[in-house]
């Protein structure tokens, strides 16, 4: 039937052995469905696309008497108008419907798309992002539903502790949403995190004095011959990690990665997955095919020769897990011991690349070197480096002085 859907005719609609169909006479593909047990149905119906006799019409429900005929009406024109431009509201509303949650489409992102193109320490960085401070707050929403304001929340939530972390998983989440709209899973630049700035990173920056190098390799030789005294955590007395004896030992393939890392300014996992065959002596090179910047030659000095010639050259990797011939996972446990045992609280296992890169630029080997030396693409990397980079200046500021003092007849300045 064709009718003005107005509030009187609409409650005078009474369905009989089948439901009723009632299409509005002023507003083209606007009706009404009457059940036989008088449940209300309102509804559009369009051809999508470009239109045309050729396409199948499509019909679409989308209230009932929660929605009074004027608001069904209101609601119908903005449908249908959308539809004119192009729209297919029944398909978008599927798509909603079908939409993976955060959760689910973020690791079928690490799956898919960052194990497949990211190097394994971005994998591993991106899953902790995802499951340790993504998941929990966003975890259960669809990917289409959620908003900046909510991403925003995320990031402020994180950034009151740890601003750095915060900047990584706002970083994480971006790709996700990127390679959903590659999927069709949103719409192309559809991006929540667009538009939230990164809190301001103040880089860490710990060197190791001579002093501190001295406990440190004073440390590292104790360990590996007559152990270091274990102290007891009387917070923790019964960890599963507590040596049997009174001291802790480490092996010579530790005490080696540990020197290898302070004397080459290496990364840590370019010396834990190290292979024999990367290193050649002949030239003093350690050639890896692969690291954070890509192909890489990481130049060997003496004392670090002297390092590797100690250690037992049978297996694929340099420095072998407990003996074990595959990479060490990584240095948690001994580095606590050693940095404990030199007096070094709060000095990061990184901190030995720094402090590699602040002992040449004391000795004036000048920032380019220093960035070839640790394999920097930027040069802007390495100018965290730049106060320690003393020497010419020093040398400039005593000829300016020693000038200076002779023109004035001041013999007592040298």
């Amino acid at each position: 039937m064709i009718t003005k859907l107005t509030k009187r005719n609409v409650y005078a609609i009474v369905p009989g052995d089948r439901a009723v169909i009632a299409y509005d006479q002023d507003l083209k593909g606007f009706g009404l469905r009457v059940a036989m047990n008088g449940r209300w149905s309102w509804f559009i119906e369009y051809r999508p696309g470009a239109g045309g006799r050729r396409v199948p019409k499509k019909r679409m429900f989308f209230g009932s008497r929660e929605f009074t005929p004027e608001e069904a009406r209101q609601a119908a024109k903005e449908m249908l108008a959308a539809v004119a431009l192009g729209g297919d509201p029944a398909a978008k509303r599927k798509q909603e419907r079908e939409a993976e949650t955060f959760r689910d489409f973020a690791e079928r992102y690490l799956k898919e798309e960052a194990e497949t193109k990211l190097k394994p320490g971005t994998v591993a960085n991106y899953r902790i992002a995802i499951r340790k401070h993504a998941t929990p707050e966003i975890g259960s929403t669809k990917l289409n539903r959620i908003t900046t304001a909510q991403i925003a929340q995320l990031h402020n939530k994180i950034g009151e502790t740890r601003p750095m972390t915060a900047n990584r998983v706002m970083e994480c989440v971006s790709s996700i949403f990127r390679y959903a709209a590659t999927c069709n899973i949103v719409p192309v630049g559809h991006n929540p995190t667009q538009g939230i700035r990164a809190f301001r990173e103040h880089r860490r920056e710990r060197f190791l004095n001579a002093e501190e190098l001295g406990r440190l390799g004073e440390a590292i030789r104790e360990a590996e011959t007559v152990g270091v005294p274990f102290n007891i955590d009387p917070k923790n007395p019964k960890s599963k990690h507590a040596p049997k004896s009174g001291s802790i030992k480490i092996d010579a393939h530790t005490a080696a990665a540990l020197r290898l890392l302070v004397l080459t300014g290496a990364r840590l996992r370019e010396i834990l997955d190290l292979r024999w065959d990367y290193v050649d002596y002949q030239r003093g090179l350690l050639l890896l095919p692969d690291s954070k910047t890509g192909r890489k030659a990481v130049v060997l000095n003496g004392p670090a020769l002297g390092v590797l010639h100690s250690l037992d050259q049978t297996g694929e990797w340099v420095i072998k897990s407990e003996g074990e011939d595959k990479p060490r996972a990584d240095m948690n446990r001994p580095w606590r011991t050693i940095s404990a045992r030199a007096k070094l609280p709060g000095v990061r296992i990184h901190d030995l690349r720094h402090t590699h890169a602040s002992v040449g630029a004391a000795a004036g080997l000048g920032l380019p070197i220093i960035g070839k030396l640790l394999g920097h693409t930027q040069a802007s990397t390495t100018m965290r480096y730049a106060h320690l980079d003393s020497h010419p200046l020093k040398h400039a500021s005593e000829r300016i002085g020693s000038t200076i003092a002779l023109q004035m007849g001041d013999q007592a300045s040298h």
